[in-house]
């Protein structure tokens, strides 16, 4: 196992000689596409932070994806992430793209599923945030928000719809409304 660090915003991946072992590079930017879990063109080679294409140039999220790679890969990970693009109602009228939204909750397996993750992106994300953040303290579940009928129409209401796991690859864009 190869492990690389790199800091900065520009992508210095071309001379890096991963074309040598398979790994696709976007020409123009230099960011290295991955799927869902990291995984870039060759299914062995995992690419985090700022390099990847299409993702936040962050730095706390890049820690935090490498992190969460590490454990994935070496440490038999306890967490089940669902996940899903939505489109909200004040975004319909408007005509824009129906997978520019994304909502996500982290649950811990062993532990009823509850929730110890949370991501929105998308309209009001700080109000929906800010009532998961008191939900999460007190113990929200999978099965919870399953169980809870969905404020119409809300973003927040996606959540009690979430079906689809990272780890089943299955594609997640919206079919309809």
């Amino acid at each position: 196992i190869q492990v690389l660090i790199a800091i900065g915003r520009d992508s210095c991946t071309r001379k890096l000689g991963l074309e040598k072992i398979g790994v696709k590079i976007n020409e123009k930017s230099g960011k290295i596409p991955v799927n869902d879990v990291e995984q870039t063109s060759v299914p062995y080679v995992y690419a985090v932070g700022d390099v990847l294409e299409g993702k936040p140039e962050l730095t706390p999220v890049a820690i935090q994806a490498g992190r969460l790679l590490a454990r994935r890969l070496f440490g038999g990970s306890l967490e089940k992430v669902y996940h899903t693009f939505f489109w909200p109602l004040e975004w319909t009228v408007a005509g824009r793209d129906n997978h520019a939204c994304y909502a996500k909750i982290i649950c811990n397996k062993f532990d009823n599923e509850r929730v110890v993750g949370f991501h929105i992106l998308g309209p009001n994300a700080g109000e929906v945030t800010q009532g998961f953040a008191v939900a999460m303290k007190c113990g929200l579940t999978k099965q919870l928000l399953d169980d809870t009928v969905g404020i119409h129409p809300t973003c927040g209401e996606v959540f009690t719809t979430l079906e689809i796991t990272k780890s089943s690859g299955l594609d997640v864009t919206q079919k309809g409304c």
